[in-house]
């Protein structure tokens, strides 16, 4: 099955929730309630990785299968600085395939990190920049807002919208999809 070059994923709303301007009157520091699941802003608010995101990450990491993929994070949050934090004290949750056993900072486990305002189509030609061997069309990408991906599509990036989060159902899907369009 062909595989995806570089996996962008969007943070809030794709990579957890909730968004961080949501968080006004809170917001960093934050701190761990479970690495794994949920960190705490200062007002004592939740910030949850959603659905298989962790088990994901890691596996692109340290799996064999994805040794030639790069990863990137793709956000113009409101607040950067709170998304790097949340990326710092987020660890990934290790799988059964994996060379890594123990869970991983999210922050270590991407290649590359456009966190910054601008339109998601700025952030995957940066990439591109930075990957010039990378073909926007070996490019796989994930956000919750359906105008990010359509934007995104435009390009050429398979662009996966999941309302939901990276629950592991649309991950797999994903896949397939990128792997059938590859076979055209």
């Amino acid at each position: 099955m062909s595989k995806p070059k570089l996996v962008a994923f969007d943070l809030d709303g794709t990579v957890w929730t909730p968004d961080m301007y949501q968080l006004w009157g809170g917001g960093a520091p934050f701190r761990p309630n479970d690495p794994q699941r949920e960190l705490l802003d200062k007002s004592g608010q939740s910030v949850r990785l959603l659905g298989a995101i962790g088990s994901i990450l890691h596996a692109l990491r340290y799996e064999e299968q994805w040794k030639d993929t790069k990863v990137a994070w793709v956000s113009c949050t409101d607040e950067p600085s709170w998304a790097n934090e949340c990326l710092r004290l987020f660890h990934s949750t290790p799988t059964p395939m994996s060379s890594q056993n123990a869970p991983v900072a999210l922050i270590e486990l991407a290649h590359s990190s456009e966190i910054y305002k601008s339109n998601k189509q700025q952030h995957m030609r940066n990439l591109h920049k930075k990957y010039p061997d990378i073909a926007y069309d070996d490019m796989l990408f994930f956000d919750n807002e359906r105008d990010n991906t359509e934007s995104t599509a435009k390009l050429g990036v398979v662009s996966v919208h999941c309302p939901q989060g990276m629950l592991d159902t649309v991950w797999y899907a994903a896949l397939e999809d990128f792997a059938r369009k590859a076979r055209r």
